[in-house]
């Protein structure tokens, strides 16, 4: 079966351009001068990707990239150089530093002598600890905020790439569903799915994948063991890949056969908690705002309140794009704004203790007219699609 996205050009979306990420270097840059620091160390980290279109792990030996004003230079080790000019990113100058080297010095020796330096703040300790003996910790500035406030706001191209990853994934729980019976072991669903994926074009398969029968669904994020699905259970399925390094996230929580009344009620009030997040999305509304919605749906119910069980144990919901969790966080006490452009999960789980969870996870994105779902919530207990 074709993969045909039911919101999207069936075409595969393009990457993200050169063009896109030196201007988000530009933007980069100003927030720079305003904020008087004359270089961004940025990490082997998704910031790295974003700014610069290099993909790295992390590991115990530093790479990276610094900006400054004129200049995007990365730090490599010596060894790694040749590989690092095979892989996509962005022109720049490529520094050096061998194994009895320290690449915080070499970092220091391209900065201004008194200027100070912003760091990705997914940067290791160890990185940290070793900048400020070779620079000074009076020099070193937390550039989390210079960096995750462009992050925040997506462009249309990541939109359309987060869209397209939605689309896919929601096919592959399409087919998960098609093969549940009674006697199914979790693993077997778990290899389906990222099989599903790869047949579907994502070429890493799934990023993750959580699959719960039972009782076992009243665990977020899963529990150990190869469960095996019988006659009656709850049903979770959890699971995403990433297209050009943005994420897909998409949960269903569902029977084979009609439920019980309980199951049932809390089913729907799981929907309607999920709704209510939807409906209070509005431009310029807090992100708690938002968490607070889902919590009085919950409450009206007699569930709750606040993390009590049974109800919603954790936060309402999280951003997505080149990370599966980053900001902005539908959480108690966010007052950030939505703006048009950011992109989030709406995913108010509940929570009965030792019997089942309810789970419907699908993400927003923020227009300049309010919310929309990048795919359709479930329908009903028996019913996990629109």
């Amino acid at each position: 079966m074709p993969f045909s996205p039911s919101n999207t050009s069936s075409l595969l979306p393009a990457s993200i351009s050169d063009e896109e990420r030196l201007e988000r270097l530009r933007l980069l840059r100003a927030e720079m001068a305003k904020a008087g620091v004359a270089g961004m160390l940025l990490g082997s980290t998704e910031s790295l990707r974003y700014f610069t279109g290099l993909v790295w792990h992390q590991s115990e030996r530093l790479l990276g990239a610094l900006v400054t004003e004129k200049a995007l230079t990365y730090i490599v080790p010596g060894f790694e150089k040749s590989r690092v000019e095979t892989l996509p990113h962005l022109d720049g100058e490529i520094a050096v530093w061998e194994e009895e080297e320290s690449p915080a010095e070499l970092v220091s020796s391209l900065l201004s002598p008194t200027g100070k330096l912003a760091l990705d703040d997914a940067l290791p300790l160890f990185a940290y600890h070793a900048l400020a003996r070779a620079i000074g910790s009076e020099r070193l500035v937390d550039g989390a905020r210079l960096i995750r406030d462009l992050r925040l706001v997506k462009s249309p191209a990541e939109i359309a790439l987060i869209q397209y990853a939605m689309d896919l994934t929601l096919e592959v729980h399409r087919r998960a569903h098609a093969i549940l019976k009674p006697g199914i072991r979790a693993s077997e669903v778990v290899r389906h799915i990222d099989e599903q994926h790869r047949a579907l074009g994502a070429e890493i398969g799934s990023t993750f994948c959580i699959v719960s029968f039972g009782q076992a669904t009243s665990l977020p994020h899963g529990a150990d063991g190869d469960q095996v699905l019988e006659a009656g259970d709850a049903i979770l399925v959890d699971t995403g890949t990433r297209l050009d390094g943005y994420h897909s996230d998409l949960t269903r929580t569902y029977m084979l056969d009609e439920p019980d009344a309980e199951f049932a009620r809390i089913w729907q009030i799981e929907r309607q908690a999920q709704q209510a997040v939807f409906d209070a999305a509005s431009i310029g509304a807090a992100c708690s705002s938002l968490d607070d919605a889902a919590r009085a749906a919950l409450g009206a119910h007699g569930l709750g309140p606040d993390y009590a069980l049974p109800g919603l144990p954790h936060r309402a919901g999280h951003g997505l794009g080149l990370e599966i969790h980053e900001e902005p966080y539908i959480v108690r006490g966010n007052a950030t704004p939505l703006k048009a452009g950011m992109c989030f999960s709406n995913e108010p789980m509940i929570v009965v203790p030792g019997r089942f969870g309810i789970r419907l996870e699908d993400h927003i994105t923020m227009t300049e007219t309010g919310p929309r779902w990048f795919t359709e919530p479930a329908n009903s207990p028996t019913e996990p699609f629109a």
